[in-house]
């Protein structure tokens, strides 16, 4: 714990060589802001400031034919293109008019309507019928319950093609259940009324399948933290948790990237969303998140989705109005709702450090969550960059062996390019990356607790390998980032809440009864990311020819050849626009980063932030002390042939530091085929892993000398040797840590390690 610290509230402005210590450390932050800044703009600003390729010299003749065909072409085009618009803007109109359904592409049963609880909300649990061509779901099997962002857009994107989360689970034949919800939220909802309900949603899920494991609990992006919310409060109802680039720390990230991090900091914190919540008559629009969103590459979102159309019109148009379904689809929160993810969450990062009360008033953990962890990121992702995805991981566990004593298994995986959308909605991400996700859902329980990294090697032809690679903490800090930003986060949450107590006390109560639901009502309608598209619509008199025009179009195509000269400047002149908004918005970001540092970074230097930064120091786990040392010796002298078991098979996976797919395998089939691990439950087997696990990690040469006590009778450690032997696999396959570990299992139990051939 710094000085700071130790100093009273009163005094925290007197305290002169602490502040002076604080201001010097600013300095390198900002020296090292500028050279990582450098280092990542100057490649992007050389390579966008490279000449284009030169273009052909045509004669006269060719250029006039080039001309004319690119004239028809282009003109036919533009007819396309902006009868696709119409196309899109009558599609939000329609889907506007139909309440907003989710944009799956699987038939659904509703099953439990959050409408209808206790504590009302506008969710529900839908059941996804089983499409033609798909076999029958197992109701034995694990179920899958799907989580999607409510960040903005409607539900249905994790299940919006049948290459999906969706439809991997469906093909595996898994129940699978999806949590929609409707366009408006109830009066009065919270969020963490929705965690209630979602709650409700996975005990029914239970009565549903009462034969089956506890269901896999998928959260997208920011169903990643309300998965976690539900698993955290009611550990009982879930099974494996999988975060598909879903933000946990928002802190977390390398200086000079993950710019939308410090967007709270340039309005002062969080009183903007009760601003715009307040002009909505109490209810947020979730189109001003969706514009943040599109700012984040304006390049793409503002110019290329829109040109790509336009320059392959005749085979994008039904892409594109099919993503624009979910995109245009803007749904709304109550105030309490945004207020509560912003500061909890955004600005304060209270979730990974247990500053959040859950209904009863008892702060929720990370640490309650009980059962085995995934996390899907990407390092193309802007949105959800992988340290906002993982850096949780190192804020929440001490270390490596924490993680194993808690009987912990965190896995993760990460894409090297795709970006945030991508990460839900490709396909090819779908075939490979869910793909295998879902199949070591299937042996879990059989990885050893600790931290891992989940490789995927091969051909999909061939069939993909699947390694898990044991990793450290340290290697989640090198993929977050420094702690650089840490002091300078807690000094704007402090602010934050002195502007939020401001505007609560001397704007709100003048604002609110000015507002209407109509005045409300008719901002909504806008707001430039639905004005632009009820304009382009059949709503518009002034469109009236469109349609016709398009058809004559469609009937008298001609498409220019790609080696028209025109064709290749259009193709040229995009690219420059391209770069140029991708420019404007790298000095945009690199302005922002600077800003944050040198007004937050300067307020921490004098003391702001100091109660956030100490509540940081105290939430960090402690050590195991002496006393508890005492007592894991002691528990490792108590079990018999199953805890042997599983004790051994940790001492090796402990030795060997990663495993393979085939070798779960064989582990899944031992916990459940053979005695006495096929007669217990799986909450009995988690259980008896999650001990045996702390066990290993805190006193792994006791767990190893107590062995014969475990199993005093030859017989018995015979049969154990040659059960683990059996997951092992054969000796040649084995590293020679591993081999060392098997010899040193022998040894200790009394058994001649020549037996170790005759098993094999």
């Amino acid at each position: 714990m710094d000085k700071t610290s130790k100093t009273p509230a009163a005094d925290q402005f007197s305290g002169t060589p602490d502040i002076l210590f604080r201001a010097l450390r600013q300095q390198p932050v900002l020296m090292q802001l500028a050279q990582e800044q450098l280092r990542n703009l100057w490649p992007r600003l050389s390579e966008r400031a490279t000449m284009p390729r030169p273009l052909p010299i045509k004669p006269p003749l060719e250029l006039w034919q080039d001309a004319v065909e690119y004239g028809i072409d282009s003109t036919q085009r533009q007819l396309l293109f902006w009868d696709t618009m119409r196309r899109a803007g009558n599609g939000l109109l329609d889907h506007e008019r139909r309440g907003c359904p989710p944009v799956l592409a699987f038939d659904y049963d509703i099953v439990l309507d959050g409408r209808s609880l206790e504590r009302p909300v506008n969710y529900a649990l839908a059941r996804i019928k089983v499409p033609d061509g798909c076999p029958p779901a197992d109701p034995g099997l694990r179920p899958f319950v799907v989580i999607d962002p409510r960040a903005g857009h409607g539900a249905g994107i994790g299940g919006s093609k049948t290459d999906s989360e969706v439809g991997v689970a469906l093909r595996a034949r898994h129940p699978v259940y999806f949590v929609i919800f409707f366009r408006d939220p109830e009066p009065g909802q919270t969020i963490l009324d929705v965690t209630a309900a979602e709650r409700e949603f996975l005990r029914e899920v239970g009565a549903l399948h009462p034969g089956a494991p506890n269901p896999v609990l998928l959260g997208n992006c920011q169903g990643g933290w309300a998965a976690m919310l539900v698993a955290a409060t009611a550990p009982e109802l879930v099974g494996p948790l999988v975060l598909n680039g879903a933000p946990l720390s928002y802190w977390a990230g390398h200086i000079g990237r993950s710019a939308m991090r410090y967007t709270g900091g340039l309005v002062g914190g969080s009183w903007p969303v009760a601003l715009l919540s307040d002009l909505g008559n109490g209810r947020f629009d979730g189109a001003h998140l969706g514009l943040n969103f599109e700012a984040m590459s304006p390049g793409n979102t503002w110019f290329r989705k829109y040109f790509d159309l336009y320059s392959s019109v005749d085979t994008e148009a039904e892409r594109f109005l099919d993503f624009e379904r979910w995109w245009s689809g803007l749904f709304l929160m109550n105030g309490e709702e945004i207020r509560w993810i912003v500061e909890n969450l955004f600005i304060g990062n209270r979730l990974v450090r247990g500053g959040i009360a859950s209904e009863t008033g008892a702060p929720i953990s990370m640490r309650s969550v009980r059962s085995p962890i995934i996390v899907f990121a990407s390092e193309g992702d802007h949105i959800t960059p992988p340290g906002q995805a993982l850096r949780w991981i190192a804020d929440v566990y001490r270390d490596e062996e924490d993680i194993k004593s808690a009987g912990q298994t965190i896995v993760y995986l990460l894409h090297d390019r795709v970006g945030h959308l991508g990460i839900f909605v490709s396909a090819g991400v779908a075939r490979k990356e869910h793909h295998e996700i879902a199949s070591v859902l299937d042996v879990i329980e059989a990885v050893a607790p600790g931290l891992y990294e989940m490789r995927i090697t091969g051909a999909e032809e061939a069939g993909y390998q699947v390694d898990l690679q044991e990793r450290s903490l340290a290697d989640i800090r090198a993929l977050s980032g420094n702690d650089a930003a840490t002091e300078a986060f807690a000094a704007l949450a402090e602010v934050s809440e002195v502007a939020s107590q401001a505007y609560d006390t001397g704007v709100a109560p003048v604002l609110r009864p000015m507002v209407t639901e109509q005045a409300a009502e008719l901002g909504r309608r806008l707001h430039p990311l639905r004005l632009r598209r009820t304009m382009i619509s059949d709503a518009n008199p002034g469109l009236a020819a469109l349609p016709v025009l398009a058809e004559a179009a469609r009937r008298t195509r001609q498409a220019a050849s790609p080696e028209n000269l025109f064709r290749q400047m259009e193709q040229v002149m995009a690219q420059q626009i391209e770069h140029t908004l991708d420019t404007w918005r790298d000095l945009r970001d690199g302005a922002t980063e600077a800003f944050f540092f040198g007004t937050y970074g300067w307020l921490a230097a004098f003391g702001i932030g100091r109660q956030t930064r100490d509540a940081i120091a105290e939430a960090r786990p402690a050590a195991a002390t002496e006393a508890d040392m005492v007592d894991v010796e002691a528990r490792c002298h108590e079990g018999g042939y199953a805890e042997a078991v599983i004790r051994m098979m940790l001492l090796l996976a402990r030795a060997r530091g990663g495993v393979r797919r085939s070798k779960l395998e064989r582990s899944k089939r031992l916990l459940s085929a053979q005695p006495p691990f096929a007669a217990m439950s799986e909450t009995r087997r988690h259980a008896l892993i999650q001990t045996q696990s702390e066990l290993v990690s805190l006193a792994p040469e006791e767990c190893l000398a107590c062995l014969p006590i475990l199993l005093p009778a030859s017989d018995a450690r015979k049969r154990a040797m040659g059960v683990v032997q059996e997951v092992a696999g054969p000796v040649k396959d084995l590293d020679e840590r591993t081999r060392d570990m098997l010899h040193q299992l022998y040894q200790v139990l009394g058994l001649e390690y020549v037996e170790l051939a005759e098993v094999v």
